[in-house]
């Protein structure tokens, strides 16, 4: 599988180097509880909205808002942070982006490749490659369906668009079969979870946790299917206008979001047990043994964000990869030069700032 310089990064950050570089981070300088400190911002908004895919209780939003290591995010920047919960994925984000409503937010390669040809006023900042193993495809447990080649004609959900159509999309080409080779569905994580559950589709892909907590709620009932990955990349993006005005306020942040997440890996027990106290889920439950467990494998979305870098070659080819492939097999309509968009030189100062922050 060649994905641009996807395929060597990926193979080369195991989860062993994940963790001993969460822990090293994590220990790195003399900030509160060991997380490293940031300057506070010498310019910057009166305040800054974050989008929140979800309800923003577990995860590093919810680490960063709880002030993990004794940090304070708010007097860090020198500015309000607004936390605008509730998108489903990345994807909508961008359509909140361009109605000026949310100034920064977690971006799959997905979202940044439908956000260009639309042109949303985004500055790429940060970028770092998805855990491989971030995505599950579950079939019903009693299903014939053994393998990519058993999906042809199979009722198969997935969300139109997102990371979970990609490694749909890559896992059917292993068996030589296209997306029209399936009948998809474009489902939200929580409708195709009932439609699973009711026995009206044969399949779903989906990212972490919502796969993981479906197997577990669905035991017996339902089996994932072998060798399903995750290819792309994912991105922290800001809205042109500030991260003009402020690109070292937003290469600051990003360095920020790589500690937290830093130090979640070198306390998972406590981070889960923090996310439970929020009301990310019942605490000391099933759930929690889940959240905790996928912290530990380095399997939710930012759970590689400890490597996280300036935009370089390896990702801008790798979604340039997926931005052809969407417009090969029709999910795109017409075909997006990314890759020329994430490696512009209009982007030199926001570069600049997020290299000097994260040591690049």
């Amino acid at each position: 599988m060649t994905f641009g310089g996807s395929t060597s990064d990926r193979a080369g950050i195991s989860r062993r180097t994940l963790l001993s570089v969460g822990a090293g981070l994590a220990v790195a300088s003399t900030g509160v509880g060991g997380l490293p400190r940031a300057n506070a911002a010498d310019a910057a908004p009166p305040q800054l909205t974050v989008a929140v895919i979800g309800d923003g209780r577990t995860g590093v939003w919810a680490s960063l808002r709880a002030g993990v290591g004794g940090r304070n995010l708010e007097q860090e920047l020198g500015t309000k942070i607004v936390w605008q919960p509730g998108f489903t994925a990345s994807l909508p984000v961008m359509e909140a982006i361009k109605a000026g409503s949310v100034d920064f937010t977690f971006a799959t390669a997905t979202a940044v490749v439908n956000a260009v040809p639309a042109r949303v006023p985004i500055v790429p900042l940060a970028a770092y490659p998805l855990p491989v193993d971030e995505v599950d495809l579950l079939v019903q447990a009693n299903s014939p369906i053994k393998m990519a080649a058993d999906l042809k004609g199979k009722k198969i959900a997935h969300q139109n668009g997102t990371t979970g159509t990609y490694s749909l999309i890559k896992y059917l080409e292993t068996a030589g079969l296209r997306l029209s080779d399936v009948a998809a569905v474009s489902l939200s994580g929580a409708d195709a979870f009932t439609a699973f559950a009711q026995g009206s589709i044969d399949g779903w892909i989906h990212w972490q946790p919502a796969t993981a907590l479906a197997l577990t709620k669905l035991t017996g009932k339902a089996r994932l299917l072998p060798d399903v990955k995750t290819y792309d990349y994912a991105f922290y993006v800001a809205r042109s206008e500030v991260a003009v005005k402020y690109p070292q306020l937003f290469a600051k942040f990003v360095k920020i979001i790589r500690e937290t997440q830093a130090y979640i890996f070198a306390h998972p027990a406590e981070s889960v047990a923090l996310w439970a106290s929020q009301g990310g889920f019942p605490p000391n439950g099933t759930e929690q043994v889940v959240y905790e467990k996928l912290v530990r494998d380095a399997r939710l979305s930012e759970s590689t964000a400890v490597v996280l870098k300036p935009i370089d070659e390896a990702a801008a080819a790798s979604t340039q990869d997926l931005a052809d492939n969407f417009q090969a097999l029709g999910v795109l309509p017409n075909k997006v030069d990314v890759r020329s968009f994430l490696l512009g030189t209009q982007f030199d100062a926001a570069k600049k700032a997020v290299a000097l922050e994260l040591g690049a």
